[in-house]
């Protein structure tokens, strides 16, 4: 999946010169964590936070003493050194980009222009759909050799049973660096049929397994 697929494309922007008060008005409003931040070209030249709104807000106690402050220009408090993304990088590239740099949002160019936006809770919704867990079904994990052909034979298992396959992640055993875990989610409610059938076949299945019951 890429960017393009999952960005917000109706982005609410204001300009630098543009008040913190009108900001803060903005995020409550729109219930918007992010603002960024355009000159006349639509080029990206910085981002507000409702943090940022936060820290340069005077407190409750002394509002009128610091009222001229929030008159001032959103330049004075917008981030510039910004990261950014490009509408064909993969999601899961932006994921990663998320967690090395603990960022919340990410601004999205297309030709020096800013084209969309995109928020932690967006990439947690196309986990979610990526992973079929939004949809009816169990999850099977197996542990297999690391070699080619094994998703091939596990896949004609579950087309014996008629069962689809909605996403399959993998991911390194603890145990044994020459195999694999793969975790299934299966268009089924019940998967022991197929699970009795992977057994059958000499793979050991992680889940559904539960401490003393034999399936």
């Amino acid at each position: 999946m890429i960017v393009e697929k999952i960005m917000k494309k109706e982005i609410i922007t204001l300009t630098e010169t543009d008040t913190i008060q009108t900001a803060l008005l903005l995020i409550q409003e729109k219930r918007i964590r992010h603002i960024p931040i355009v000159n006349h070209e639509h080029h990206l030249v910085g981002l507000i936070s409702d943090r940022d709104i936060r820290d340069a807000s005077p407190s409750i106690f002394r509002t009128e003493d610091f009222k001229e402050d929030m008159q001032k220009p959103l330049h004075t408090i917008m981030k510039t050194n910004i990261i950014t993304g490009h509408p064909l990088d993969f999601v899961e590239e932006i994921g990663a980009i998320f967690c090395e740099y603990n960022i919340s949002c990410l601004p999205i160019i297309h030709e020096k222009k800013l084209v969309g936006i995109i928020t932690g809770t967006d990439l947690l919704q196309s986990y979610v759909e990526l992973t079929g867990v939004n949809k009816p079904g169990s999850q099977i994990e197996v542990q297999v050799p690391d070699q080619p052909g094994v998703l091939y034979d596990l896949s004609c298992i579950f087309k014996k049973r008629n069962t689809n396959i909605h996403s399959i992640l993998v991911y390194p055993a603890k145990e044994s660096e020459s195999e694999k875990v793969l975790v299934l989610r299966v268009q089924t409610m019940n998967p022991f049929l197929v699970v009795e059938d992977l057994k059958k076949e000499g793979y050991k299945v992680i889940w559904p397994s539960l401490p003393g019951i034999s399936l």
